[in-house]
This record gives structure tokens, C-alpha cells and sequence, in this order.
């Protein structure tokens, strides 16, 4: 089969099309999966560039988002058969286990149904993203109906169904952008309020949106510098949740003052430790985003596709910054 494979991390021109032996099932529960598409993730860059997460695990192929069709079943599988499309977030993370290939092999706790109402690129596109947001809104910040979000990076990967999911759970619903186009699509999204990251000042703007209470929740994509910014625009028992590492130049007194709960949010965790209840529920997660994409009340935005050969195009695109929703790659 074609695969994109990393045999040492660096820039973009080190993701290589090789041929390698098709994967097959080991496991009585695992599916083989004839791929369509897979979704590119920041996350992608930086394991290329810094490394992979699986000790020894070059050579690599990179992906953690597919989706494709079942060609071979395990025989103590009862949810799939042969045929039946799929979406999932698994592997990835190092060694031979990517989506950045024509083939793949997955647990059928893992995997689910392809939203009938989605085509397989806007489906590899979603699996990543949407359990991010989630796990970081639902489960990490608590979030209720009635309370106010941030979501930074509105019009990016994991930011436009932030805003979604915040809607669907009955918040309003704010934003950074960069620029008036990504404010229009935010505010198509569900944003009620967007600031121009650019040109306002963003405790300033997120201060007059709350009436001067700031909000009750925020969710940083981002990284340190905008994390620090945000603190002094909390509520006061509010929640953080970042999906990066902060950093060590955080002065912690304003969140301490303010009786912030932070939390972290890295759907991979699963992955790295594995831990199967938590996978399940990332599966329940896909099924549950399923419903509301196939009722229109959730969707996922794909900026560009590019053939599997071009992935390093692909990472060039997500590393100079600024792009709107998803990147996939397509197999044929």
C-alpha cells in the first residue's frame, strides 16, 4: 500500500510516499479499513518536527483522523462488517499505525458509523477536533446551559466546533479572530461576539461583552501568551482549559485570585496510556457529534484537500498559520 512515512523528524520535505505491506488484523476485535481520507492536525506538525510520542517509534506514519470503508472484520467483531463506513481517532502517534495511508487497522471500540450525512473527507476531518473540544468543554470545564465561553481561534480546527458544541449545550458563545472574514464565519458558527485579536484589546473587548464580569469559561488552542492574557478575563470561579503547556513564565497570582479551576485537555491521553473506558467513551463521543451533524445542528469546515502525496504541502499550510477549519488528504 502508499503510505507517508517519517524516518527523522525535521521539516516538511521529510514526510516521504513509500510503498508498505499492508496492515492486517491481529486482534478478534479489530477492523481492517480500506481509508478515504485522513485529517491533518497541528498535532502532525509537531511530531514530525520534535519527534513521535511512541519510544523507537521511527520509522513513522503520521494521522491520528480516518475515515474509510470495513474490508475485513475479526471474528469476535459484532458492531462492523465488511463494507460498513467509519470514522475514528486512533493512532498516530508513532510507528507504522498512522492515517496517512491506504489502509488501516482499528479496534471496533474505537470505531464508528460514518455520519450518513457526511462525505469521507469532511468525516476524517472531525474525529480529533470534535473529542478535543468535548472533552475539553463537557468534561473538563463542566460547561452548562446559560454561562458565557471563549473560545480562541474561532475559525481554526478545534475553535469552530468549540463554538458549535458551546451552542448545542445553551452558552453564548465569544471569539478571537484574525481578520473580518473569519469573524463572519464565527459568527455563522454561532458566535455572538468576535474580537479582533489584531486590533482590540482582548480583556478590554471580552470586559464589555460580560458587562465587566468576564467569562465563565475559556478555552485556549493557542498557547502561553494568549493563556496568560486570558486570566484577567475570567469570572471569578471560572474555568480555563487549555489544550497546550502553558509555560513556565505564567504568573499565577490573578488565577488564584480570581478562584480559577484550570484545567488541560490532550484527547491522545488514551492513546498514550491506554486506557480503554476512556477510548469508549471518545467512540460514545463520535456517535453522540454524529446525531447532531446528521440533524444539521453541527458542521465541520474543510478549508483544502490535497492528494496523499502532497502531505507536506499540507504541513507547509498548518505551520505558516491562520487557516479555516481542516486540511485532509485524499487516497485517490
Amino acid at each position: 500500500m502508499r503510505a507517508i512515512e517519517i524516518r527523522e523528524t525535521g521539516a516538511p520535505h521529510v514526510l516521504q510516499l513509500v510503498e508498505r505491506p499492508r496492515p492486517e488484523p491481529t486482534r478478534p476485535t479489530e477492523l481492517l479499513v480500506r481509508l478515504v481520507a485522513a485529517g491533518v492536525n497541528p498535532v502532525d506538525t509537531k511530531l514530525r518536527s520534535r519527534g513521535v510520542l511512541v519510544p523507537n517509534g521511527l520509522p513513522a506514519v503520521l494521522g491520528c483522523d480516518g475515515a474509510g470503508v470495513v474490508e475485513a472484520v475479526g471474528e469476535a467483531v459484532t458492531r462492523f462488517r465488511p463494507g460498513d463506513a467509519v470514522w475514528f481517532c486512533h493512532g498516530g502517534l508513532g510507528g507504522p499505525e498512522g492515517n496517512y495511508a491506504e489502509y488501516a487497522v482499528v479496534d471496533e471500540l474505537i470505531a464508528q458509523p460514518k455520519p450518513e450525512s457526511l462525505d469521507f473527507v469532511h468525516a476524517a476531518a472531525a474525529p480529533l477536533v470534535l473529542i478535543t473540544a468535548w472533552e475539553a468543554l463537557y468534561d473538563r470545564a463542566r460547561l452548562s446551559a446559560g454561562q458565557t465561553v471563549l473560545v480562541h481561534a474561532g475559525a481554526g480546527g478545534v475553535g469552530h466546533v468549540a463554538i458549535q458544541l458551546a451552542r448545542l449545550a445553551g452558552a453564548r458563545v465569544g471569539t478571537t479572530v484574525s481578520g473580518p472574514g473569519k469573524a463572519e464565519l464565527v459568527h455563522d458558527l454561532g458566535a455572538e461576539f468576535a474580537v479582533n485579536y489584531r486590533e482590540e484589546d482582548l480583556v478590554e473587548a471580552v470586559l464589555a461583552w460580560t458587562e465587566g464580569r468576564g467569562v465563565d469559561v475559556a478555552l485556549d488552542t493557542v498557547g502561553p501568551e494568549v493563556f496568560r492574557r486570558t486570566l484577567p478575563a475570567m469570572a471569578h470561579y471560572g474555568d480555563l482549559v487549555t489544550i497546550l503547556d502553558p509555560g513556565p513564565e505564567v504568573d499565577w497570582k490573578e488565577a488564584r485570585n480570581r478562584n480559577l479551576r484550570i484545567g488541560f485537555e490532550l484527547m491522545l491521553t488514551p492513546m498514550l496510556r491506554d486506557l480503554p473506558e476512556a477510548r469508549a467513551h471518545q467512540g460514545e463521543i463520535l456517535r453522540r457529534c454524529g446525531e447532531w451533524i446528521d440533524r444539521g445542528e453541527l458542521r465541520i469546515q474543510v478549508s483544502r484537500t490535497f492528494p496523499l502525496e502532497q502531505a507536506a504541502d499540507a504541513h507547509r499550510l498548518i505551520e505558516e498559520g491562520h487557516t479555516r477549519g481542516k486540511l485532509v488528504l485524499t487516497m485517490t
